[in-house]
């Protein structure tokens, strides 16, 4: 056995889609919107046997928020993987790929965060032994096998008059084919993420996807539209049966419109309509902490479920520094 850096794309392509867990994060076509992203740096890790057939494989990405503050501003994010063969030769060999990631990134990144789409109880043990904390974190799933209007009857009351009131008040929905309208979505993305006080992905994150992935109807940018407006979008990703939600943004003073809760159920009634199977919400974050997403989501239905996150902290001193410098930024 041996790792590589750069798997054949047809084999590994082959792997993900095959593999029970896989998903659009740990594509070879993922890997072209990180390499196009600014301040985004993937980096793959496959061990292969003597054949050159991947037993395992991660997808990770060093997200660097500010450039000119190097590690102090990086962090590394494993969004649904590691993926592993279903055999116990191929579950040791996890240790190796963790091994093989700590020296290629823990001097470049104040910590590494797994993020788990899937129950990962039975690679637990090993984490944990690698040095990664479980942290609670849910999420919720909603059935797309079932007919839209069997979907809208599982909403709770206040969203089904929010969709209606919606509808009443003249929202349209579309798919952005533009550029245009794909600098729009990010201005308004910008704006949410400014009034949540959280930092925004650079604007290229959002082209990339819509020239790579949206081509190859992998992603799609759903939008709100008042007359003549775009006043809301949510960028999904669509891979295999499972629609991903990945991000969400309004402007603040059409809110009373109900702009998401209307783009929440055409992205659901769609994707029943195109064969989906499942709509994954995307995180609703630790349970033990007061999140307003969370009240959203919560309330379409959808089957609740805690698969948690893993993180390693390389420099617990210098990550302290960071967070208390943070929140004294966002008290002034």
């Amino acid at each position: 056995m041996r790792v590589v850096t750069s798997p054949d794309p047809d084999v590994w392509s082959r792997y993900v889609s095959e593999h029970p867990h896989g998903n659009i994060f740990q594509t070879p076509e993922m890997n072209l919107v990180y390499n196009s992203t600014e301040n985004y740096q993937p980096l793959v890790l496959a061990l292969v046997d003597e054949n050159s057939e991947i037993l395992s494989l991660l997808q990770a990405v060093v997200i660097r928020q500010v450039r000119y503050l190097g590690r102090l501003a990086s962090r590394l994010v494993i969004q649904g993987g590691p993926l592993v063969s279903k055999n116990k030769k191929a579950y040791k060999t996890i240790e190796i790929l963790l091994k093989n990631l700590d020296n290629a990134i823990c001097k470049k990144v104040i910590y590494s965060e797994i993020r788990n789409m899937w129950d990962t109880r039975d690679i637990h043990q090993t984490l944990c032994e690698a040095g990664y904390k479980y942290t609670p974190h849910i999420n919720f799933l909603i059935d797309l096998r079932k007919s839209p209007e069997e979907i809208f009857l599982k909403f709770k009351r206040d969203k089904k008059r929010a969709v209606r009131k919606a509808k009443n008040s003249g929202i349209k929905i579309k798919i952005a084919n533009k550029l245009e309208e794909i600098e729009e979505f990010y201005r308004i993305i910008s704006e949410t993420y400014k009034r949540a006080g959280i930092p925004k992905p650079h604007r290229s994150l959002f082209f990339s996807v819509f020239k790579i992935l949206s081509r190859r109807n992998l992603a799609k940018f759903f939008l709100a539209d008042l007359d003549g407006e775009i006043i809301a979008g949510r960028l999904v990703l669509c891979y295999k049966d499972t629609i991903f939600d990945w991000y969400a943004g309004s402007k603040k003073d059409f809110m009373r419109y109900y702009p998401n809760e209307l783009l929440v159920w055409y992205i659901l009634k769609w994707g029943s309509e195109n064969n989906y199977s499942v709509f994954d919400f995307g995180g609703a974050g630790d349970p033990r902490v007061e999140y307003g997403v969370r009240d959203f989501k919560k309330r379409f239905g959808g089957k609740k479920v805690e698969f948690g996150r893993y993180k390693k902290v390389y420099s617990p001193l210098v990550l302290k520094m960071v967070e208390t410098g943070l929140k004294v930024l966002k008290g002034w």
